[in-house]
């Protein structure tokens, strides 16, 4: 990590609030990346009226012992949605809505065939309603999300097989 300070963060920071206040966003996470080992990430939230700023560890050692393993019970309980191969994630950062509007019926259920394009679902970023598509495919499984739920880039929304 670099010991010099970036005078251009505060700044930039001020300009993240400012957006989030403009847009009545609720909250906005930024990365920044100076170089292999100079990071700024900063979350600004109205949650907590919070804001966090954090700078990249430098890399750890390579003589780090290995992690310890996870006990094999705990594996099927803990597995990662967004790991299987049929996860259809978030591409962006917003309020998620099953159905086109309020009162209508959802776009798809657990058990739906879906095309290649279909609309799964939409997802509401500053102010704008964005279709999600199917990027396969196949039968919806699972439903990660409910109905109003916020979103962030990359969280499992739904499994497609």
């Amino acid at each position: 990590m670099s010991n010099k300070s970036h005078e251009s963060d505060v700044a930039f920071i001020k300009a993240l609030a400012e957006l989030l206040n403009d847009n009545d966003l609720t909250e906005l996470s930024v990365k920044r990346e100076y170089g292999e080992d100079d990071t700024l990430q900063v979350r600004v939230s109205r949650r907590g009226e919070t804001v966090t700023t954090h700078y990249a560890p430098p890399p750890a050692p390579a003589y780090a012992p290995p992690p310890a393993a996870a006990p094999a019970a705990a594996a099927p309980a803990a597995e990662d949605p967004a790991s299987h191969p049929g996860a259809v994630t978030s591409p962006m950062v917003g309020t998620v809505y099953m159905q086109a509007e309020p009162g209508a019926p959802a776009f798809v259920s657990v058990g739906t065939q879906v095309s290649e394009g279909d609309t799964l679902l939409i997802i509401e970023a500053m102010k704008t309603m964005n279709h999600i598509p199917a990027p396969r495919g196949g039968t919806v499984k699972r439903i990660l999300i409910e109905d109003g739920a916020a979103v962030e880039y990359g969280a499992p929304l739904m499994i497609i097989e």
